[in-house]
């Protein structure tokens, strides 16, 4: 792909620009970015000084780092902290704070904790080490869990009996559910995930057009794919439409990437699931179905929490993911909380909203 003429041409952008504020006539549109990757992008390239100024860009709670929960976090060390357990994680998640500790903190107290960059890797760590017992961290959205649900199913056919997964795996549809039906935000579009969709298909966002009206469009990552998806969801508003859209038509269908979702519903099983600061949402995680239950960490290995999990108080991720608050709100923003000393899990991932304002609008 020719980047620089294609996608990231200035000349269309302020094409774009010219058209969005001709369409919207001064009317007040409130649009989510599910995606963290949509929000690096935005702020990137400097997506809002394109728009006018009554066109509100909201960003969602899209990174699965910043979602995961505190008590997963407490549970894996927990685990750690067992004789023969190996805990395999990707990277931005061993610096995630705890309600007590971290998963960096705890290895540098000896306890076995490797990074990793991909699960399959954990598998090999489990085969290589048939003493210990390996745990891997599954966090994610609908893009990634099929990778672990392919591990899974290796480790079944290979025997690999001492090989888990502890799943923090969510789903989009209902999150999204619970963002229109919160009412607060009051939200006029989504953005939809573009990586998301790739394995989902747009049809599982027919219902957000359907009963309750909003506007979507699948977006690529590209600076000229979110000018161009702005534009098309300012342009159903304009003519008073409810569709589901696809800008990124290079990548995504109606009905997805089917033989993965056949993956899905085959290794893993929905279940309400916590997520960080939002609380807990029906039918929005994955764990391992029944004839996958084997690899269930949470079940084949008992652990005991010492004390119960809880949120850090002085911290609005929650509030920064629902959209309800901007990271510059937090008095803890760019100094108690930075990326070498964060104390939130937005300032960690590179696709959290802190990281990204502190990175761009800092």
């Amino acid at each position: 792909m020719k980047y620089m003429s294609e996608f990231r041409n200035a000349r269309i952008a302020k094409a774009f620009s010219i058209k969005i504020k001709k369409l919207s006539q001064q009317k007040e549109i409130r649009i989510m970015e599910v995606c963290g990757g949509h929000t690096i992008t935005i702020f990137k390239y400097g997506i809002k000084n394109l728009l006018p100024e009554n066109i509100h860009l909201i960003s969602g709670p899209g990174c699965p780092v910043c979602v995961t929960s505190n008590r997963f976090i407490d549970h894996a060390i927990a685990l750690s902290r067992m004789p023969d357990i190996t805990i395999a994680t990707f990277g931005d998640l061993i610096r995630v704070p705890g309600s007590f500790s971290s998963l960096l903190k705890e290895k540098s107290q000896g306890r076995d904790i490797r990074p990793c960059y991909s699960v399959m890797e954990a598998l090999e760590i489990a085969t290589n080490t048939p003493q210990n017992r390996v745990v891997f961290l599954g966090i994610g959205f609908e893009a990634t869990s099929p990778t672990v649900a392919i591990a899974m199913k290796n480790a079944r056919a290979k025997g690999v009996s001492n090989f888990y997964i502890l799943s923090a795996h969510k789903t989009m549809p209902n999150a999204m559910k619970t963002l229109v039906d919160g009412k607060a935000l009051n939200l006029d579009a989504f953005i939809c995930p573009g990586h998301v969709s790739a394995i989902t298909g747009m049809k599982i966002y027919d219902f957000l057009a359907q009963k309750y009206k909003i506007p979507c469009v699948v977006s690529g990552f590209e600076p000229l794919d979110m000018l161009q998806s702005i534009y098309m969801l300012v342009k159903q508003i304009s003519e008073g439409r409810a569709d589901v859209e696809n800008q990124y038509s290079r990548a995504v269908t109606w009905e997805g990437n089917v033989i993965a979702q056949k993956l899905l519903n085959e290794v893993f099983t929905p279940c309400e699931t916590d997520w960080r600061g939002i609380g807990i949402i029906p039918e929005s995680g994955l764990v391992p179905s029944e004839t996958y239950s084997q690899f269930d960490a949470e079940k084949e290995i008992p652990v005991r929490m010492d004390a119960p999990s809880g949120e850090n108080p002085a911290c609005i991720c929650g509030d920064i993911m629902l959209g309800l608050k901007t990271p510059v709100d937090c008095p803890l923003f760019g100094k108690a909380c930075n990326p070498e000393s964060p104390i939130g899990a937005c300032m960690v991932s590179s696709e959290g909203s802190c990281a990204t304002y502190y990175k761009y609008a800092s």
